[in-house]
């Protein structure tokens, strides 16, 4: 069947016939259509006209004007802070990124062993912080910066602090403390994703994997398992790139907007700040687009490594 296809393609043009096989397939088309259209409209749409505002002056009240390079070469020779909230923002990537990943993964292993019912709970357990819209105020009971915070408390009471620490006012302890909560918070649509992974293994896989000499759970997980859910790797991949790059909400409920000397300035403070406050919409446009960039040179560069996994 393959190869009558591979013939066929051979004796027309592309364009036809991607037009032969639109036409057998369309009524799945058809039933794609809505999603498509919204996906156009909300999605397509937006990022093409960041893209040509970019390019332009605008502040919602006068036409844009047209200014080539300009927000570009403002972003990188006179934007200091710009510069801050780019290392910033590829530290915690990098860090955040590949951590929930690994994170979501292990546990997911470790949970896909459990028994049904024990199962249900622990993936309760772990899942819940990721859908608590106000996470930040658990931190924020345990780290104030006053003496009824819990940990100065419980640290002065044991002698390991002679004074309350502001831990979320001294930028030694700022980052270390937001990629604590990046990390806690991660195992949100991810985790769930490699569990589902994890359950739809078919398991003579691994009874064919013994006869060819895999050994051990490591080499399963790596020849087999790993490999069968490359699809539900994929998207855990994208969702942790997508939360480690736009993890700044969170952020700024812990210590405020800005941070002490921009120690946790990211690209999405920097985009908040041109495009909420200033309505430099089109210099705000600029640097979501650099950011949109950044995140598909990310995802590409995942989506190589992921391949790799099992060969």
């Amino acid at each position: 069947m393959a190869k009558e296809k591979a013939v066929i393609r051979n004796d027309i043009s592309r364009f036809k016939w991607t037009l032969i096989e639109m036409k057998k397939n369309k009524v799945g088309y058809f039933m794609a259509l809505p999603f498509f259209i919204l996906f156009f409209i909300f999605v397509v749409v937006p990022v093409l006209l960041s893209l040509l505002l970019s390019f332009t002056t605008f502040n919602l009240l006068e036409w844009p004007k047209f200014v080539f390079m300009d927000n570009y070469i403002r972003l990188f020779l006179d934007d200091d802070v710009f510069i801050i909230a780019i290392k910033n923002t590829l530290k915690f990537a990098a860090i955040t990124g590949p951590g929930s990943y690994l994170l979501s993964m292990m546990f997911a292993w470790f949970i896909n062993e459990l028994r049904p019912k024990i199962r249900s709970i622990v993936t309760l357990f772990f899942y819940a912080p990721s859908i608590s819209g106000n996470v930040y105020l658990i931190w924020t009971l345990f780290f104030s910066s006053d003496q009824y915070g819990m940990v100065n408390a419980w640290g002065m009471k044991l002698g390991l602090l002679q004074e309350p620490v502001l831990w979320f006012q001294d930028k030694k302890y700022i980052f270390g403390l937001i990629v604590a909560v990046a990390l806690w918070t991660s195992l949100g649509t991810s985790f769930l994703t490699f569990i589902a992974g994890f359950q739809v293994v078919d398991k003579t896989l691994y009874e064919a994997g013994a006869v060819d000499g895999v050994k051990n759970r490591w080499q399963e997980l790596w020849y087999i398992t790993l490999p069968t859910m490359r699809p539900q790797m994929m998207l855990g991949a994208i969702l942790a790139i997508t939360n480690s790059f736009g993890f700044g909400y969170v952020i700024t409920a812990l210590v405020g907007f800005p941070s002490p000397d921009y120690c946790a300035h990211t690209i999405m403070h920097h985009l908040s700040d041109y495009g909420d406050q200033r309505f430099e919409m089109g210099y705000a446009s600029a640097i979501a687009t650099l950011l949109f960039f950044m995140m598909i040179g990310a995802n590409l560069l995942v989506t190589k490594l992921i391949r790799k996994v099992g060969t």
